[in-house]
This record gives structure tokens, C-alpha cells and sequence, in this order.
């Protein structure tokens, strides 16, 4: 047999499986359905990089497994292709957004192709084909009509560097998530979507979904659910009154003063005469330049002012505290007022240490102890004074009137963008409704249905224009038009729709990409959908996967889908670095997969990057490295030229084989790649040793056919002359448990390489839990005794050898 050659066979077998259609299943009569689906690209100019690559591969290793295991296993691609970092490079280039689209679509799939995924390209799909948006508009439209979308004037983030605003989740360290440049603050007019009002879901499901913890840990944090009470204090002097909220009402008798947020709707209402309001309009102007990230730092100092002349009466004492403005309280967190105890919290204490307020103990501890935040006896608390503070929690809540609710962090999704290369908002804004409608989206309504979508004009200027506007508000040809309703002039929505709404429904136009009626066929969603396994960035816990979830719950709600979670099970992916240290285009080290698929082919390459560690962690891509991946496919390749002369294999190489099936499906189902690789490498070397049978051969070729499609099957189709494909169903090899191996061994204990002990163990016991083991061993512990140890040697499902000296 000649030597392998990579180039040639992968490109055919590529070829073929397209013809052959095998990765095509038909959607609208599936038998065992399972959707596998990896997380919807961005395709960057510069293409396709390794971390693209290896997250795909891993996914698509469960794919073909499922698939030969029985399943109709579909496993769709498409491009987010919208948004701000592809309107971003196009501009720096110099070339139209719409034409970068087009050149970066026809690289970036040409490059998907050569890694020998099981797409189903046959419904692959482009955010900003208006096919698409069409119904991202839809979508839009839908929220409206049920009371979900809204616009309003709000203090929102501004990016000073794209120009335009950002929802609090594209926001990292208080920097824009696309540039990095620090974010301010705003007040626009702009729209929203109430995910608010889905909070309690969005937290309690979260308990039902098969998902990566820290994802699930994220969005229960961003979610930010707190059980509290809100308490009025009373202005004096005056009607108007201040709530706060707090979680801890019995310290109200420690409360020294309250601190409102400086954008509060209330500072305006307390202004008036000030003595100090100059310097109090100044220093809220201040505020607005920090991100909130900045604000509420523990590491920055907490700034703030006094509204001189202006008290509040603490509910529980009677007696008058100052009212402050400061910044670290935020107008978007509970009522934006803080009822401040700082004996009892850490950062109340601070802001009263620099700004010389009063410190009142009501929990018994040592003076030395504040701030104490923990729990115990009141003091100084009038006639609760003694009582345990749990329980005197909800008698104090009552004394002071207070009433008990639940507050989330969670804030309104702020969907528009003031940029060009997005979905055009689908609303008209009629002046002349505007007299007439008293209600709070007056003048605004949707696009009919019928005269989707709002195709994104072709214009020359795309640049962002800094004016608060996105750049079509400068095009009178797109934003003229007349008002659905009474026919007067009228005008169009010139914003564009954020990027996470087109990926926050894609999943279920996959499946019926062609339809030009609806967004998609219920009768064919409803027999796929949830999605079987989505696989990932932990990155966009509460970006994308949050929106998913709240657009999917929307749509139940709507009678559109009878499921309200869109992902049954959820992996996040590793992420991999370059030689020990974080790739980035600056230090150059960027790995481009199209050199190494170039060079080994794309199966090595696959198999390589499985191999470097747990997929859900990721690991380390040192070129020396795969050097041992090309080898061992290179024997697999020298061993399969000779033909087989074995009918009959020999006990020890199918206990060998049956165990290594029971393996590598149970760390493929737990997408513990490396250690399958691994255990297949470990059986090669078996079938080194002692020739195998075709029958033992075949079932090894099946085995590795997820990690090296391609070389597999070569194999299977022209050496081993099968007819059908070893991807196809049910081809997935069974363990015979008559060759299964016992799960116990005998394990020979060593002390300076001479035998002491035979144990029974495990097997695939690990280093750790067999020293374990062993201090109980008093043989093992009397020869160890008072020697010095200079290493242990351990040998998987073999020995253990301590080498001491003394």
C-alpha cells in the first residue's frame, strides 16, 4: 500500500460524503432524532483560528459518535455575520461592510470544509441574508405586539470609540467588549426588550438544566436575585420620601445616613434651592463618565457629596441623618437608595470613615470586630435591643412598615444600536398618532408584517457619526415613509437591532432555512427541538445564552413553541493557549489551523487537539507535540497495508479491545477526548504486538472514526472493503462482555524495585487513591518507616515502586 497520502484522500472522501448526502438527514422524518449543535460563529476576516477549530472538532466528535450509535444526528453551520467587530475591521480596511461579508463567508466556510465536520450544509445560513432578518425583525415586531419591547429616554453605556450603546453584558471590566475602550454613560432615547419580567424563570430553570456549572453559576449571579425589604424615609421637612432597600432590616437603628444614586429621578425633586448645588450638578456630572464597574470597585475610593441642609427621618430612631449623593450606588440596583449602616457593612464603613459620618453599633462585638457583619445580640436597638438579630429581623421589618420583596440585578435588555451593518429596527414613528395616544410607545408602530423585511439600504458612508444616530439617519430615502396606520408622513426607525437577537433564534431556523412563510415549521422544530448537546464559550454565559433562553421562553408564551429552554444539554469549551502562554495577534502566536492542515492533514490536527487535554479545559498547543499524532497515524496507515492472515484472536487481544470499547464510548459520552485518544493509542500498541484479526481491525477503525473521519474511512471503505460508510447509523461497536475484562486486578506494590505486596485494586485506579490505600498497608508502612523518599514510581494498572534511601 502506498504511503498516506493526506492531500488527496481527504479531499475525496470530503467530496464524497457531500455526493453521498450522508450528513443531510431529513428533518421532516427523523426516526431517533439529536441535534448537535456548536455555538454560532463569528467569521472574522482573518479567519477560521485554532480556537474556532477546536472547539468545532470536539463537537462534531459527538456528533459522529451519536450518529453512529443510531441517532439522525444533525449538525448545522451558518454565520453571525452582523454587528459591530465586522463593521469595526471593514471600516479600518476601507471596503463596505457587505462586500468584507461576502469575501469572509466564502473563506470562512472554505475553511469549516477542510476540517471534515459533519455539517449539514444544505441549511446553513447567514444573519445578514434578509431572508434571515426578515424574521429577526419578526421577532422584533412579536416582542412589541406583546408588550415586551419599549423605548424610553434611560442613562444607558456608551462606547466614545464605536459609537453607540452597549447592553450592560457587552460590557467587561467596564470596557467595551469589542474595543476595549472604557464606557460612559448616556441619556437616550432608546428601545428595550423586558427581560426583567422573565427573571424568575430565567433563575428557577436554571435548577432543571443539564449544563457546565459555571455557567450556570454565572447567570445565577448576573440574575442576582436578593430577598429584602423596602422602608420609606420620610424627608424632612418636606412630602416627598425615599426608599430604600435593604436586605438587612434589622440594623435600621444603625442607619447614619442614606446615599442615592446620583442618576436617581429623586435628586432632581430634592435640587431646588441647595445651598450646594453647584457642586452637587458637577459632581454627578462626573459620575456619568465611569462605568459602573468603576463605581462600585472595592478598590476605588468611594467619593460622594452632601446635599446640604437636607435630612431624612430614620424610621426606627425618629431621629434626622444627612442625605448624600454618591456613585457608588447604582439607579439601576434595587430602588437606588441605600439606607447606610456602616458599624455593619464594609463599604458603608469606609464612605463614613472618609467622609466623617456617624458610626452606630447595634450588633454586639468587640469594637476592634467593625464593621461586624455577621449575626448575634442587638444593642442600641430601643425595645428589640437583646433580642438575635434573625429573629428579630421580621419584627423590625414590621415596626418600620416595611415591605418584603424580591430584586433582581438583573436590568432590561437595551436592544438598539446606533451603527450601520445590523437588522433595521421595524418601527415607524408617526407625529400626528403621537397627539392622540396617551400610551407608552405613543406614535410608534411596527412595520406590517407583510412588507418584511426592512431591507438595510446600500450606502456609501457607513461610518458611525458620533451624533447620537445610527448613519442612516442621514439617508431621507430609508427614513421617509408613511404611518401604517393614518397614512401621514412619518418616520422610520433609523437604529439597528443588536447583534445577540440574530443569534439568539437561529437554532430554529436551521431546520427549515428555505422558508419564506414563517421562521420556522413547528411540525418539524417541535421534533428536533430542545437542542440535544450545544457546545460552547463559557464567555457568553450572560450574553448569548441568557438571551437564547428569554427569547425561546417568549415565543412558548406565544403559543409558538411547546418548550421553554432551548439547550437540553450544555458543554462550555476549554480554551487553549500556545506554549504555556495566552494567544494574541501582539505576540504573535496566533495558531493558524490552515499551515497544520497544510502539513499533516486536517485528521492530525483534529486528533491533536483533542489530545491536549480535558476538552472542557482546554490545554496547551506546543508544535513538537504533534509530531506523536502524525506517527501514530502513520502506523495505523503501515499496519493496515499488510493484509491480515489472523482468523482468530488471541483472549489477551480481545479483552484488551472489548475494554477499550467500554472506554472510549464512555469517555466520548463525557467528551473526555484525550483519554479516549489515549486508550486507543494503548490498544494499537496491542495489535502491534500480536496480529490482528480483520474482524478486531474493524472494530478499531470504528472507534477512531469520530477523531480522523478521513483516514477511517479510507480504511474502511477501500482496505477493508465495506460498502457503506463507517460514519453512518448504527456502526458503533458494542463491548462483548465475554471479553470484558475483570474490574479488579492484582497490583504488584514495590520498595526499591523488589516486590513487598500484591493488592487488589481497580482497575484504572489512580496514583493518589492507591497511596491512600497503602497507609493502611502496615507491611508497606513498616518499610517505609523512617526512610527518606526520593521518588515514586507509578504504572497505571501495574505497579507502584517507592524509591528511598536510609
Amino acid at each position: 500500500m502506498a504511503l498516506y497520502d493526506f492531500k488527496k484522500i481527504e479531499k475525496r472522501w470530503r467530496k464524497k460524503w457531500k455526493e453521498e448526502g450522508i450528513y443531510e438527514p431529513d428533518p421532516s422524518n427523523p426516526s431517533s432524532p439529536f441535534y448537535n449543535l456548536m455555538m454560532f460563529p463569528y467569521p472574522s476576516a482573518e479567519g477560521l483560528h485554532v480556537g474556532n477549530m477546536y472547539a468545532f472538532t470536539g463537537s462534531d466528535i459527538y456528533g459522529r459518535f451519536k450518529r453512529m450509535k443510531g441517532h439522525d444526528v444533525f449538525e448545522p453551520i451558518g454565520l453571525d455575520g452582523f454587528g459591530i467587530h465586522s463593521e469595526n475591521y471593514a471600516l479600518k480596511i476601507n471596503i463596505h461592510p457587505a462586500m468584507l461579508a461576502k469575501k469572509t463567508e466564502k473563506n470562512f466556510y472554505s475553511q469549516l470544509d477542510m476540517i471534515g465536520n459533519g455539517f449539514a450544509w444544505n441549511h446553513r445560513l447567514e444573519t445578514y441574508d434578509p431572508s434571515y432578518y426578515k424574521w429577526t425583525q419578526w421577532l422584533f415586531v412579536q416582542m412589541f405586539k406583546h408588550g415586551l419591547a419599549y423605548r424610553k429616554k434611560a442613562s444607558v453605556n456608551w462606547c466614545p470609540k464605536c459609537l453607540t450603546v452597549l447592553a450592560d453584558e457587552q460590557i467587561i471590566g467596564g470596557k467595551c467588549e469589542r474595543c476595549d475602550t472604557f464606557v460612559i454613560k448616556k441619556d437616550l432615547e432608546q428601545w428595550f426588550f423586558r427581560i426583567t419580567r422573565y427573571a424568575d424563570r430565567l433563575l428557577k430553570n436554571l435548577d432543571t438544566l443539564d449544563w457546565s456549572e459555571r455557567v450556570k453559576i454565572a447567570q445565577r449571579n448576573w440574575i442576582g436575585e436578593s430577598h429584602g425589604v423596602e422602608i420609606k424615609f420620610a424627608v424632612k421637612d418636606s412630602k416627598n420620601y425615599i426608599t430604600v432597600f435593604t436586605t438587612r432590616p434589622e440594623t435600621i437603628f444603625g442607619a447614619t445616613y442614606v446615599v442615592l444614586a446620583p442618576e436617581s429621578p429623586l435628586v432632581s425633586l430634592l435640587l431646588g434651592d441647595l445651598r450646594n448645588r453647584k457642586a452637587v450638578e458637577e459632581y454627578i456630572e462626573g459620575s456619568r463618565n465611569k462605568s459602573d464597574t468603576e463605581r462600585i470597585s472595592f478598590q476605588k475610593e468611594k467619593t460622594g457629596i452632601l446635599l446640604d441642609d437636607v435630612f431624612v427621618i430614620n424610621p426606627a430612631t425618629k431621629k434626622a441623618i444627612p442625605l448624600l449623593i454618591a456613585d457608588y450606588v447604582l439607579g439601576t440596583y434595587g430602588t437606588g437608595a441605600v439606607m447606610a449602616v456602616p458599624a455593619h457593612d464594609e463599604r458603608d464603613f469606609e464612605f463614613a470613615r472618609i467622609h466623617k459620618l456617624p458610626v452606630v453599633q447595634v450588633i454586639d462585638c468587640k469594637e476592634s470586630d467593625l464593621p461586624y457583619e455577621g449575626v448575634g445580640k442587638l444593642i442600641n436597638s430601643g425595645e428589640f435591643t437583646g433580642m438575635d438579630v434573625v429573629q428579630a429581623r421580621d419584627e423590625i421589618a414590621k415596626h418600620v412598615k416595611g415591605e418584603t420583596v424580591t430584586r433582581y440585578k438583573l436590568r432590561d435588555w437595551l436592544i438598539s444600536r446606533q451603527r450601520y451593518w445590523g437588522p433595521p429596527i421595524p418601527m415607524i414613528y408617526c407625529s400626528e398618532c403621537a397627539k392622540h395616544d396617551k400610551s407608552e410607545n405613543a406614535g410608534w408602530h411596527p412595520v406590517p408584517e407583510s412588507e418584511l423585511p426592512v431591507l438595510l439600504p446600500k450606502v456609501k458612508n457607513v461610518r458611525p457619526t458620533g451624533t447620537n444616530e445610527s448613519p442612516l439617519a442621514s439617508v431621507p430615502s430609508f427614513y421617509k415613509t408613511q404611518c401604517p396606520e393614518c397614512g401621514s408622513d412619518a418616520r422610520r426607525e433609523t437604529d439597528v437591532l443588536d447583534t445577540f437577537l440574530d443569534s439568539a433564534w437561529y437554532f430554529l431556523r436551521y431546520l427549515d432555512s428555505e422558508n419564506n412563510k414563517k421562521p420556522f415549521e413547528s411540525r418539524i422544530v417541535n421534533k428536533w427541538l430542545p437542542v440535544s448537546m450545544y457546545i460552547g464559550g463559557v464567555e457568553h454565559s450572560v450574553l448569548h445564552l441568557l438571551y437564547t433562553r428569554f427569547v425561546t421562553m417568549a415565543l412558548h408564551d406565544w403559543g409558538f413553541l411547546p418548550f421553554e429552554e432551548p439547550f437540553l444539554k450544555f458543554r462550555a469549551h476549554g480554551l487553549l493557549i500556545k506554549e504555556g502562554t495566552k494567544m494574541s495577534k501582539s505576540k504573535g502566536n496566533v495558531v493558524n489551523p490552515d499551515e497544520y492542515i497544510e502539513r499533516f492533514g486536517s485528521d492530525v490536527l483534529r486528533m491533536y487537539l483533542m489530545f491536549l487535554g480535558p476538552f472542557e479545559q482546554g490545554g496547551d498547543f506546543i508544535d513538537r507535540g504533534i509530531v506523536g499524532i502524525v506517527r501514530f497515524l502513520e502506523k495505523i496507515w503501515r499496519g493496515f497495508s499488510r493484509d491480515s492472515r489472523k482468523e482468530n484472536d488471541s483472549m489477551k487481544l480481545l479483552q484488551v479491545l472489548h475494554s477499550t470499547i467500554e472506554k472510549v464510548t464512555h469517555d466520548i459520552e463525557y467528551l473526555r477526548y484525550n483519554t479516549a485518544i489515549s486508550s486507543l493509542m494503548e490498544l494499537w500498541a496491542v495489535f502491534e504486538k500480536e496480529e490482528a484479526s480483520d474482524e478486531s481491525r474493524a472494530l478499531f477503525v470504528r472507534l477512531i472514526a469520530p477523531f480522523a473521519p478521513h483516514i477511517a474511512e479510507e480504511l474502511w471503505r477501500n482496505v477493508l472493503k465495506n460498502t457503506m460508510s463507517v460514519h453512518g447509523k448504527n456502526n458503533w461497536p458494542e463491548a462483548d462482555v465475554r471479553y470484558k475484562q475483570s474490574k479488579t486486578i492484582s497490583f504488584v506494590v514495590q520498595v526499591n524495585g523488589k516486590v513487598r505486596d500484591v493488592i487488589s485494586v481497580e482497575r484504572g485506579i489512580e496514583k493518589d487513591k492507591v497511596l491512600s490505600l497503602l497507609k493502611q498497608n502496615s507491611k508497606i508502612q513498616a518499610l517505609l518507616k523512617d526512610r527518606k523518599m526520593r521518588n515514586i514510581v507509578f504504572v497505571r494498572d501495574r505497579l507502584l515502586n517507592f524509591v528511598v534511601s536510609g
